[in-house]
């Protein structure tokens, strides 16, 4: 078994700064090579409190400030406007990057590692994506697809 500090979040596994213990082989092969996380090290534990503060600040502080934001995103659809084709076939998938940056145009700032797609958006239309504000609230959001003209 591997100890590592969590540097990102992991889903299943914990939030940046989280001391976490998983099979050597998952370690090496998927979270190191792709920074998700560091090696533990006695000396590591400023590194995690700097992780944690950092956490702290981007965070949505109380549950009340998070369901207010909530009510505020779901109030309203979000455009993404992209390329497509003749039949409304998308060049690609809309990102959660882009997701992101159009609530942040008309509403707030949301980073895109909290959007939830569940299946990937290649269509022209209007889809429903998931946006985790706080540890007990989510957010569905209406995200309008149309062609750029």
């Amino acid at each position: 078994m591997a100890k590592l500090i969590l540097t990102h979040e992991v889903t299943g596994l914990g939030e940046p700064g989280d001391v976490v213990e998983v099979k050597d082989g998952y370690a090496r092969n998927f979270l190191i090579p792709r920074k998700l996380a560091t090696p533990w090290t006695k000396g590591a534990e400023s590194q995690v409190n700097a992780i944690r503060k950092a956490r702290k600040s981007r965070e949505i502080a109380s549950l009340e400030d998070a369901r207010a934001v909530r009510d505020s995103l779901q109030a309203k659809p979000f455009t993404v406007t992209v390329k497509a084709g003749p039949a409304g076939r998308l060049f690609g998938a809309v990102t959660t990057a882009e997701i992101a940056d159009a609530i942040a145009e008309n509403g707030p700032k949301v980073d895109r590692r909290k959007i939830e797609v569940g299946q990937p958006i290649r269509n022209l239309g209007d889809y429903s994506v998931s946006v985790r504000l706080h540890p007990e609230v989510a957010a569905n959001v209406t995200v309008k697809v149309v062609a750029a003209s």
